[in-house]
């Protein structure tokens, strides 16, 4: 992995993100319709999604990661670990198990540890606008990393359409174009954000349904994103996923490390 792109790697990867059929306590599971709500139900149906998202107070997962930027492909090993509406504590290896980079990021705060550099990146969160629309908050990571709905996108200004039993939700957030694709049991399948005035677009597909410590998530999560001049793709397989465990969140910057951009 060069190092040049070490900083835009664990963005990029804390952005987007994850999930293999291998996984321990994961079962390829079948999908079920929701049928507690009509179609032209609104509110229910909009009450419906919500209640099928995952609901977890921890999570750690552990997923082999082919991630391009402008075309130069890295393949690494993500860690990641969420304390929800708290963290999210992400960890890079690369050749070897080396760890390449690591970072922290809190609802207000964005901190990277670059090791092949030696340097170091405290910021506002605000720094992930960089590489994101700025309608994406530290929800719309944790959502995204588990393959839940972005709260802001299910809505009651959202137009709702329904066909060949999935369930469309698209609308605007400010400058931002959605569309939310959701299967039969109301899990989400793909996440469209489009940002033209800012040149901004991502789009997330979830595949392959697991269950993982009684909860259901996608075991693949396949990404594209386009900010300016920068073209992400990222294609996710988790080879270990848990909900509800202990964890720890180690973070701290190593003697010598010099501040980074």
């Amino acid at each position: 992995m060069k190092k040049n792109i070490a900083n835009s790697l664990l963005i990029a990867c804390c952005l987007l993100v994850m999930v293999s059929c291998k996984a321990r306590k994961q079962v390829l599971v079948t999908r079920k319709a929701d049928s507690t709500v009509k179609p032209n139900d609104v509110v229910g149906k909009l009450a419906a999604i919500r209640a099928s998202q995952v609901n977890f107070t921890t999570f750690a997962g552990k997923a082999k990661t082919k991630l391009s930027i402008n075309n130069n492909s890295n393949d690494v090993t993500l860690n990641i670990r969420i304390a929800k509406d708290k963290r999210i504590w992400v960890s890079i290896t690369a050749v070897l198990g080396i760890e390449a980079a690591r970072a922290v990021i809190t609802p207000d705060s964005i901190m990277i540890i670059n090791r092949l550099q030696s340097v170091y990146i405290k910021k506002p969160f605000s720094y992930i606008y960089t590489y994101a629309s700025k309608e994406v908050n530290y929800k719309t990571l944790e959502s995204l990393l588990i393959g839940n709905a972005v709260p802001e996108l299910v809505n009651e200004q959202a137009t709702i359409n329904h066909a060949d039993g999935n369930t469309t939700l698209s609308g605007t957030l400010n400058d931002l174009v959605y569309r939310l694709i959701l299967g039969p049991d109301n899990k989400v399948t793909q996440t469209n954000l489009d940002n033209q005035s800012q040149a901004q677009s991502l789009q997330v597909t979830n595949n392959t349904f697991i269950q993982a410590t009684n909860r259901v998530l996608p075991s693949q999560i396949d990404i594209a994103s386009i900010v300016k001049d920068k073209k992400i793709q990222v294609n996710l397989h988790y080879t270990k996923a848990d909900f509800e465990v202990e964890q720890n969140y180690p973070f701290s910057i190593p003697d010598g490390y010099e501040p980074g951009k």
